[in-house]
């Protein structure tokens, strides 16, 4: 079996790689000038999922303190 900080390393990593996924969705909706109504739409739509993901890992992490 794992030990709690195993788990809250693989928590916090997964949330490093949540931010970066943000990021470039949100880099890609402030370049998407030229893209169709629908990718804007998908974007925004798995961005606000990203960020609701992203504070569930951080009160998960949090609670492991």
């Amino acid at each position: 079996m794992r030990g709690r900080s195993w788990i809250k390393a693989v928590r916090q990593d997964e949330a490093r790689r949540v931010r970066a996924r943000i990021a470039q969705l949100e880099r890609d909706l402030t370049a998407a000038s030229a893209q169709t109504r629908q990718l804007r739409q998908d974007a925004g739509h798995e961005l606000r999922n990203a960020k609701f993901r992203l504070e569930r890992l951080e009160e998960c992490i949090a609670a492991m303190r």
